[in-house]
């Protein structure tokens, strides 16, 4: 833990020695999203409910999964950007340190100025809960911090699986942005607007229903469940997240240098 901590202090650091091009970053990065959340907000707009859901009751849905997102393109993002390690051998220099290869990954890169894209989601969230009448209580509350939560995990495996194949394909596939920027736009909706077939896969193939749209239901009163057992649903990204952490395992032990 003191090593993360560590590699997080030094590479703030490194970033912050261009302040002015930071705080622009973290500008840009705030607005990008921008555009889809006026979609987002047209969309309703236009339209009213739709199947059932209002503007705050979606947005809701909407604030969590950009967080989520936001939190693991930030924290994991030296697995999204692995191929380049793979590359330029780099990855070589990795095995031969006394320290878990999986947190030097980890730790080689961080997007500190993904905290612009990170404070839109709290501020959309932040709308979506004045907005709504949901009587909040601590389960609730829990509840909608393990979404979050969940859903970083649930994007930071899918970085992990894009980032093992890379081991045989050396650089990355943009098959992975199918699940990573495309499991980001489909999840900001809840899934009940989509076909049966979807809700089934994003629950339990790749749980984003798991972290996100079940829980919003225990949260919203939609569902007359135990809400403890919605509180807990999130955790089916740790269930998601070990079998990515055993391939990245696998793939590491066939792993053969590049030579340079």
């Amino acid at each position: 833990m003191r090593l993360y901590v560590r590699y997080l202090s030094l590479l703030f650091r490194s970033q912050m020695q261009y302040p002015s091009s930071f705080w622009l970053l973290c500008f840009g990065q705030f607005f990008i999203p921008f555009t889809v959340f006026a979609g987002f907000y047209f969309l309703f707009e236009r339209f009213g409910e739709v199947r059932g859901w209002t503007f705050y009751e979606a947005a809701l849905c909407f604030g969590v999964v950009h967080l989520a997102f936001s939190i693991a393109e930030c924290f994991a993002r030296g697995f999204d950007a692995f191929s380049s390690l793979v590359a330029a051998g780099d990855f070589d220099r990795l095995l031969v340190r006394p320290r878990s290869v999986a947190l030097q990954v980890l730790g080689s890169k961080f997007e500190f100025t993904r905290f612009g894209r990170l404070l839109q989601g709290f501020a959309v969230l932040g709308i979506a809960i004045g907005n709504l009448q949901v009587e909040w209580n601590a389960v609730k509350a829990a509840t909608l911090a393990f979404m979050v939560i969940g859903g970083a995990l649930v994007f930071a495996g899918i970085f992990i699986l894009a980032a093992t194949m890379c081991f045989w394909t050396v650089q990355a596939l943009e098959v992975a942005n199918i699940f990573t920027d495309g499991g980001r736009e489909m999840a900001q909706y809840p899934l009940h607007l989509y076909e049966r077939w979807v809700l089934v896969f994003f629950t339990f193939v790749i749980p984003f229903g798991a972290v996100s749209y079940w829980p919003l239901l225990s949260v919203l009163g939609k569902t007359d469940g135990n809400g403890l057992l919605y509180m807990v649903m999130p955790l089916a990204s740790v269930l998601f997240l070990l079998p990515c952490l055993a391939a990245w395992s696998f793939g590491v032990r066939h792993y053969r240098s590049t030579g340079s």
